[in-house]
């Protein structure tokens, strides 16, 4: 099987206490919106994240039910910053990758941490949910480092990803079009018949 380019995956669930808060997201919305995109993308291509403590245990038991090779299709970076708030997900993943932490600060550690995600890997894709400032950070570096690469703010899951949509003036279906399924087929050029490799293949 040809081997595909990655999408990136940025998304997350906003805190409304953080101080990098830039609106609510729907929470239901971001929680569909990851299930489309595992249910279209996993075992069909391979998909790159920094790990989130609310997206990480869904992708686990997503990839699980469709039975495909989690530690093949998926890339996981953390950084060794967060690593006492790690779900117990991570050590069910072949391919954790943990980032230095640098000298106890987590912007600094974050921005490591994203670097090496998006550089060590090439993308046709990113897809934007919810999420918080993060989202825009890895954004522009997306763009930095993956020119050409498609960028889908998915503006229906509120939060950054919202913000991000309206300042690159996406197109509306990101907003108006809430079967996430048909809408990441068509925008990822993926076959909905395109076979999907499953676990032990």
């Amino acid at each position: 099987m040809r081997q595909h380019r990655s999408i990136f995956l940025s998304a997350g669930v906003p805190d409304p206490s953080a101080k990098h808060f830039m609106g609510e997201g729907d929470t239901a919305a971001i929680s569909a919106l990851v299930s489309a995109l595992l249910f279209v993308a996993l075992g069909r291509r391979p998909i790159v994240w920094g790990g989130h403590p609310a997206i990480t245990p869904m992708v686990w038991a997503y990839a699980e039910a469709l039975n495909v090779d989690y530690s093949k299709w998926i890339t996981l970076y953390q950084s060794e910053f967060f690593q006492d708030d790690f779900p117990e997900e991570n050590n069910r993943f072949g391919n954790v990758i943990v980032t230095e932490a640098v000298n106890g600060d987590r912007e600094q550690s974050l921005a490591v941490m994203r670097r090496r995600m998006l550089s060590e890997n090439e993308f046709e894709a990113a897809v934007f949910a919810g999420g918080m400032a993060g989202i825009f950070d890895e954004y522009r570096l997306f763009v930095e480092l993956a020119e050409g690469a498609a960028v889908l703010p998915i503006v229906s899951t509120g939060g950054a990803a919202a913000l991000l949509g309206k300042e690159i003036m996406a197109s509306s279906d990101f907003a108006n079009e809430l079967d996430y399924v048909a809408l990441l087929f068509d925008r990822l050029a993926i076959d909905p018949n395109e076979p999907r490799e499953l676990a032990g293949h």
